[in-house]
């Protein structure tokens, strides 16, 4: 493989790796609000009307930013029929034809995203709720997420192509 892709390939999957780690945490972050929130409620009798809706925000960017780090790592749910039978090779060829159809499926995501969030800039958009927080923040990292993911598909292509042609990138 050219040295190009396989720098490309390098800095992906160090970069989605050090966000997955840093992403892990935000399960601890997570807690802390909803142990917050409990508290709050349980011992001065007022609940906290963002807790909720934070935990969510939070949820949805530690799955689209952490999905970058579990697709290279392997971890996604694989349907397993008559993969797991196919020698390394083969494997690599179904997944250098599968990962087509992810990559233009997260490429429209990505378009879908970017629009969002730029309406989201450009009209102020705030949730319909008692907190009303803006959305901007919330779907520029769910893009950034999608789009972690769409770079670490092209790198997960490149590994496979070099997987089937006999030269693995590892």
């Amino acid at each position: 493989m050219p040295t190009l892709i396989r720098l490309y390939v390098h800095y992906v999957d160090l970069v989605n790796r050090k966000i997955g780690r840093v992403a892990m945490y935000l399960l601890f972050v997570m807690g802390g609000i909803q142990i917050y929130s409990t508290f709050s409620r349980l011992i001065t009798g007022m609940p906290v009307n963002w807790a909720l809706e934070m935990t969510q925000f939070l949820l949805a960017t530690y799955f689209l930013v952490g999905a970058a780090y579990s697709m290279q790592e392997g971890a996604h749910v694989r349907m397993d029929l008559f993969y797991g039978a196919l020698k390394p090779k083969r494997q690599a060829f179904v997944d250098v034809f599968t990962i087509i159809f992810v990559i233009f499926y997260l490429a429209v995501m990505v378009r879908g995203g970017w629009s969002s969030t730029e309406y989201a800039i450009t009209y102020n958009q705030k949730n319909y709720s008692a907190w009303s927080p803006p959305m901007w923040p919330v779907k520029s990292l769910m893009t950034l997420g999608i789009i972690l993911m769409l770079l670490q598909a092209i790198s997960n292509l490149f590994k496979d192509i070099a997987t089937a042609i006999g030269k693995p990138l590892t």
